[in-house]
C-alpha cells in the first residue's frame, strides 16, 4: 500500500472518530437569530348609523371610502395595515363598512386594542369617526394609556341644528301590581329659547299624560317626572313623544318607547346576621336598589318570628349555632344564602377540610362553565378586577348538583376552589359565599364606574335565582322577556320523563310569530343537558312563540312572548364631536385630520421617526446530533476510507 494512501486513510479514520465522538458528547451550538417586524398601523373605522346620517353621507360613500381604500394600499407598502370596524363591538375586518351598528363604544375599541396588541410593534392608530359615542366611558382617559399616537379623521357635520330630543328615560325594569312608580323623561333643546314643548306619555290602556315645559336657554336640558300606576301584570308598553317644533329637521329623536314588567307579588327577604358587618349593609342596599324585593334585617339572637312568610333567608356569619335556623328553612323549603360562614361543617353544596383559623387572600375568577343563569359581559370582565377577599384555607370539594359562579385565585394560580356557589337538593336552593369582604367589591365598582350597578347585578341575579320557585313541569322553557335588537335571542328548553329524568330524545319545535302575524318554524338543537335555539338578531317588535314537544304520546305546549327593543342611541345625537377626536389625538401625540387630508396624514406618519421597524434577537440552541449533514459527512468519510482500503489492500 503506498505511504501517502496510508496517511490519507489514517486522517480519514481520525476525522470519522472525531465526528462520532462529538455526536456521543451531544455538543450543542448557539446562534443569534435576528427578526425584523414592520410597524403595524391600525385603521379603526366607525361603522355606526350616525356616520351616514349627516349631510355629507353621499360624499362619504362615493368619494371618501374609495380614497380611503387607495390610502390603505399606499400605507401597505411600508407598513403592516390592519382594518378594524367598530360600533357596539370591534373586530378585524376587510369588508366595506355598512354603517349598521346601532351603538358606538369608542372606549371599548381602545380597550380591545390595548388587550390584543400590547406586545406588538404598533406604530399608530388611525381613528375614523364622527366622535359621537353613546355607550361606554369617555374614551379620552383610556386613550392616554396607549403607547403610540392616535391620528383621527373627523367625519360628519359639527354644525348644531335646531332640535328637541328625548335624551333618556329613567324607569324601573319592574313594578309590583298595585304600586305607583315614577318615570323621568330627560329632555334637551337647542336653539329654541322661549318655546313651549309639550311632552306626552301614553300608557298601555291608551290614557295620555301630558306636561309642558318652557325652554329657558339655547342649550336646554330638563327633567320631567310622571307618576304611573302598575295595574295589569305582565310586560307593559309605554310611549313618550314631544311636540315637533318649527324648523326641526331631526324628528326621529322626538319619541321613545319603554317597557316595564308588572309583577303580581313582591318577594320578602329575611337578612339575618350573627353580628354587625359591612357586608350585610352592602347586601341590604343592593337588594333595596332593585325594587322587586322587600327586605327585613335583624340579628339572629334577637329574631323570634316564624320564617314561613319569607321567600329567601340570608344568613351572614353562619355557625354551628345556626343549624336550627337552617333546619327550619329546609323543612319549609325556603332557599338559604350563607355569607361568610364561620364554620366549615355542614355547608350546603361544598365540603371544606382545613383549619378555621387559617385564611387565604383570594381574588375572583369567573367560571366560564357556569350555566344556572346569565350575567352581563361587563360583570364577567369586572369579576376579574375585584379586590381579594378572605376565604377559608383548605381542600374544597363540590357536591353533586353544585355550581360555582366565582372561583378563587390564590396569587397567580387560578384554582377550582369555589368562592361563590349555588346548589339545589330535594327542591331546596342554596347559595354560599365563602369570603369576607363583599363590601370591597361594592366600593371597587363605585370607584371604577361611579355607580354600583355591577355589584347590584351580582346580588340581584343571586336573589332572583334563589327566590324563584322551581318549575316541576315535564317541559320547561327559559327565554328572555325583553332584549335589545343588537342582542342575540337564545331560548333554552328542558324535557323530563315521568321520573323527572332529563331526556333529549324527542324533538322540540317552535313557531315564532311577529307583529305582522308572519310565522317562522324552528327546531331546537340538542345537547347532553337540554335543548337550545338561537334565533339570532331579531328586528324590533313584539314576538310570540309556541314551543311543543311530544313525550310518551302526550303533547306539551309552552307559550310566551319576547319584546325586542329598538336601539335609538344613534338617532338622538347626530352632531359630530370633533373636539373629542382632537382631545384623543393631542393626548397621544397624534393629530386631527379631515377626510380631504389623507395625503397630509400619510406624510405625517412617514415622517414620524418613532414609527419604525423593530428587530428582535433570539438565541437559538442546536444540538449537534440534530444536524443531519453531520451524519452525511461521517458516511462519506467512512465510505472513502472503505474504498481506499478495498482498492489498495485486502479487507
Amino acid at each position: 500500500m503506498p505511504g501517502n494512501v496510508l496517511y490519507v486513510m489514517t486522517f480519514l479514520r481520525f476525522l470519522s472518530s472525531s465526528f462520532i465522538t462529538f455526536l456521543l458528547l451531544n455538543v450543542f451550538f448557539r446562534q443569534l437569530k435576528n427578526e425584523t417586524q414592520n410597524p403595524i398601523i391600525l385603521l379603526a373605522l366607525d361603522n355606526s348609523r350616525s356616520i351616514p346620517a349627516g349631510p355629507d353621507s353621499s360624499y362619504i360613500r362615493n368619494e371618501f371610502l374609495p380614497n380611503l381604500n387607495s390610502f390603505k394600499k399606499e400605507l401597505n407598502k411600508d407598513y403592516s395595515l390592519k382594518t378594524i370596524l367598530f360600533g357596539n363591538t370591534s373586530g378585524i375586518s376587510e369588508e366595506a363598512p355598512d354603517f349598521s351598528e346601532k351603538e358606538t363604544d369608542i372606549d371599548n375599541l381602545i380597550s380591545d386594542i390595548e388587550n390584543n396588541y400590547s406586545n406588538q410593534n404598533i406604530g399608530a392608530l388611525i381613528l375614523v369617526s364622527d366622535g359621537i359615542y353613546n355607550k361606554g366611558a369617555n374614551p379620552v382617559y383610556n386613550a392616554e394609556k396607549l403607547q403610540f399616537p392616535v391620528y383621527t379623521i373627523g367625519l360628519g357635520d359639527t354644525t348644531e341644528l335646531r332640535d328637541v330630543a328625548i335624551q333618556k328615560i329613567n324607569h324601573n325594569q319592574f313594578a309590583y301590581s298595585g304600586n305607583i312608580f315614577p318615570v323621568e323623561v330627560i329632555l334637551s333643546s337647542k336653539k329654541y329659547l322661549g318655546k313651549m314643548v309639550t311632552v306626552s306619555l301614553t300608557e298601555p290602556n291608551g290614557k295620555v299624560l301630558t306636561q309642558e315645559v318652557k325652554v329657558n336657554s339655547e342649550n336646554f336640558l330638563g327633567t320631567l317626572t310622571f307618576t304611573l300606576n302598575a295595574t295589569v301584570p305582565g310586560i307593559q308598553h309605554y310611549h313618550v313623544k314631544t311636540s315637533i317644533q318649527e324648523g326641526e329637521k331631526n324628528v326621529s329623536n322626538n319619541h321613545q318607547s319603554f317597557v316595564i314588567e308588572v309583577i303580581d307579588n313582591r318577594s320578602k327577604i329575611l337578612l339575618l346576621a350573627n353580628y354587625p358587618h359591612p357586608d350585610v349593609s352592602a347586601i341590604k342596599e343592593a337588594i333595596l336598589s332593585n325594587g322587586n324585593y322587600g327586605v327585613e334585617y335583624g340579628l339572629i339572637p334577637d329574631f323570634k318570628k316564624p320564617i314561613k312568610p319569607y321567600s329567601l333567608v340570608i344568613i351572614h356569619g353562619y355557625s354551628a349555632a345556626n343549624e336550627q335556623l337552617f333546619s327550619d328553612c329546609k323543612n319549609n323549603t325556603i332557599p338559604v344564602w350563607i355569607v361568610d360562614p364561620s364554620t366549615n361543617e355542614n355547608l350546603p353544596g361544598v365540603k371544606i377540610s382545613g383549619a378555621l383559623n387559617r385564611q387565604n387572600e383570594a381574588e375572583a375568577v369567573y367560571n366560564k362553565s357556569f350555566g344556572l343563569f346569565t350575567i352581563s359581559e361587563e360583570l364577567k370582565k369586572f369579576i376579574h378586577e375585584l379586590p381579594a377577599v378572605k376565604t377559608a384555607f383548605g381542600n374544597y370539594s363540590l357536591n353533586n348538583g353544585s355550581h360555582s359562579l366565582i372561583n378563587q385565585k390564590i396569587g397567580v394560580v387560578e384554582t377550582e376552589n369555589p368562592a361563590f356557589l349555588y346548589s339545589e337538593l330535594n327542591g331546596m336552593k342554596t347559595a354560599v359565599f365563602i369570603g369576607d369582604g363583599l363590601w370591597k367589591w361594592k366600593m371597587r365598582d363605585f370607584a371604577e364606574h361611579n355607580n354600583t350597578n355591577l355589584f347590584n347585578e351580582l346580588i340581584s341575579k343571586t336573589i332572583q335565582y334563589l327566590s324563584v320557585k322551581s318549575d316541576k313541569s315535564f317541559f320547561r322553557i327559559t327565554s328572555p322577556k325583553v332584549v335589545n335588537e343588537n342582542e342575540t335571542v337564545e331560548i333554552d328548553a328542558e324535557v323530563y320523563n315521568k321520573s323527572y329524568e332529563l331526556i333529549t330524545e324527542p324533538d322540540v319545535t317552535l313557531i315564532l310569530t311577529n307583529n305582522a302575524n308572519k310565522q317562522f318554524n324552528y327546531t331546537f338543537s340538542k345537547s347532553s343537558n337540554g335543548y337550545r335555539l338561537n334565533l339570532g338578531f331579531l328586528p324590533s317588535g313584539e314576538y310570540k312563540y309556541e314551543a311543543k314537544v311530544k313525550i310518551d304520546n302526550e303533547i306539551f305546549v309552552k307559550k310566551e312572548s319576547i319584546l325586542v327593543k329598538e336601539i335609538i342611541a344613534e338617532k338622538i345625537n347626530t352632531v359630530a364631536n370633533h373636539q373629542l377626536l382632537h382631545q384623543i389625538s393631542s393626548h397621544t401625540g397624534g393629530k386631527l385630520f379631515y377626510p380631504s387630508e389623507l395625503k397630509k396624514l400619510k406624510e405625517e406618519i412617514l415622517k414620524n421617526q418613532l414609527i419604525k421597524p423593530i428587530t428582535y434577537s433570539t438565541n437559538l440552541t442546536t444540538n449537534i446530533i440534530d444536524l443531519k449533514w453531520m451524519f452525511l459527512i461521517i458516511l462519506i468519510i467512512l465510505s472513502t476510507e472503505w474504498f481506499l482500503r478495498k482498492r489498495y489492500s485486502s479487507i
